[in-house]
């Protein structure tokens, strides 16, 4: 028999640590690899995490309510057979100076929960919770930050297992009209002089911001537009779209088909599908392609199609509309956020027509999708040139200047253009 420590998985792209929300296993239990024993929370989803090894659950090294660093054990499994060169060394083999920094590291962040939970809010009367009411650490960050008080948390209504508060609970309760008056200050909204207001940014919109910093400090952004005639695309969505939905069961937006065609010039142009580590280009060989969802609360979210090059026109319909839907009501899992190779984001879907999209770090490019609209259009045809409507739309390549330059980032998204502009109107769905 041997101990193995299982290791907390990489969680999507700028996560680094979580919160052990629940612990779905119990010290004893026997497991098999894959089965859910760890539900955590991070600053964008809660989800479970499977196990890594079949076995028995010998020790919890992370307990609940505890940050859990990526990379770092959580939890001893008793394993059957002797351990593989492959394999972590068990614990037993390890030196007690590795020990003492593997538990120095856990430690750090578990002392960082302390500091949390006993330091009140600036501003903020000192309080303890009125309930037995449990709050994740990142719900109690959050509420130190904007300053909310445990009898104010107390009164947000959860939507969480056993009526927990979770993160979209406390941010959209933050979105709520704020009435600011002499008698009672609220830190969030600051009248200055005349009627002008200063808003302080929430954890999530300061999270934001930084990531959209740090990518513009780490890439030379460069953007190309290319319009693009969909008429071809448009009609035959329009004809197809019932038949669709009664052979499927799915609703067809323009999504898969934009994706679609990214796909294949993906496929033409490889050296689009790249990350840049140092002085050192990573041809990824996998297309996985991040989609931007507008979540209710205003903000965004990039679930991943992996493999998005192994899907037919259904398949990818199927796979986006689940990624969607999952997506709008906080049921993604980890693995639905990591890898992506390139972004698409439909700002089309907020009436814009172009766009200058920031990359998503490791990526080197990202399209945006403009509003399709109706035009007036000089229309070749072998009997000479006319007038016609056509239905165009602008796409947004904005890439990592870096490594992409100008004739790839053109030539590619000129090729999207070009597999939508050529899109089959007698197309057939099987």
């Amino acid at each position: 028999m041997a101990l193995i420590e299982m290791i907390m998985p990489k969680m999507g792209e700028s996560i680094f640590e979580c919160t052990v929300l629940n612990w779905l296993k119990n010290v004893g239990d026997r497991i098999e690899v894959d089965d859910m024993i760890l539900e955590v929370a991070t600053d964008k989803i809660d989800t479970e995490i499977g196990a890594s090894h079949s076995g028995i659950i010998k020790e919890f090294l992370v307990q609940k309510g505890e940050v859990a660093v990526i990379g770092k054990p959580v939890c001893i499994i008793e394993v059957a057979g002797e351990e593989t060169v492959s394999q972590q060394r068990t614990i037993e083999e390890a030196k007690p100076a590795e020990i003492a920094e593997v538990e120095k590291l856990i430690e750090e962040p578990v002392s960082d929960l302390v500091n949390l939970l006993t330091t009140p809010p600036a501003s903020v009367k000192p309080s303890t919770p009125s309930n037995n009411r449990f709050y994740s650490p990142l719900v109690l960050n959050i509420a130190k930050e904007e300053g909310i008080s445990f009898e104010e948390l107390d009164k947000i209504v959860g939507t969480g297992l056993e009526g927990r508060v979770t993160k979209d609970d406390i941010l959209a309760y933050l979105k709520q009209p704020v009435v600011v008056s002499v008698a009672a200050p609220v830190e969030r909204i600051v009248i200055a002089s005349g009627s002008d207001q200063i808003i302080e940014m929430n954890r999530m919109r300061k999270m934001i911001a930084e990531r959209m910093v740090e990518s513009k400090r780490i890439a030379p952004h460069v953007t190309s537009f290319v319009e693009t005639d969909m008429t071809n695309a448009a009609v035959w969505r329009d004809k197809t779209k019932g038949k669709f939905k009664q052979d499927t069961g799915e609703n067809i937006t323009f999504t898969p088909l934009l994706i679609e065609a990214v796909v294949k010039a993906i496929k033409d142009f490889p050296m689009i599908n790249v990350q840049v580590d140092g002085d050192k280009i990573i041809k990824k060989a996998k297309i996985n392609i991040g989609m931007a969802v507008a979540l209710p609360n205003g903000n965004l979210i990039v679930p991943v199609i992996h493999e998005a090059d192994s899907y037919s026109l259904i398949g990818l319909t199927k796979k986006i509309n689940d990624l969607t839907y999952r997506a709008r009501n906080n049921k993604l899992k980890a693995d639905d956020l990591a890898d992506g190779t390139l972004t698409v984001s439909n700002i089309g879907s907020f009436g814009n027509i172009a766009g200058t999209p920031i990359l998503v770090q490791p990526q080197v490019s990202i399209l945006a999708f403009g509003v399709i609209q109706k035009k007036v259009s000089v229309i070749e045809t072998p009997q000479g040139d006319t007038i016609g409507i056509r239905q165009k739309m602008i796409i947004s390549h904005s890439y990592d200047h870096r490594v992409v330059d100008g004739s790839l980032g053109g030539q590619f998204v000129k090729r999207v253009a070009d597999y939508l502009e050529g899109f089959e109107l007698d197309r057939s769905l099987f």
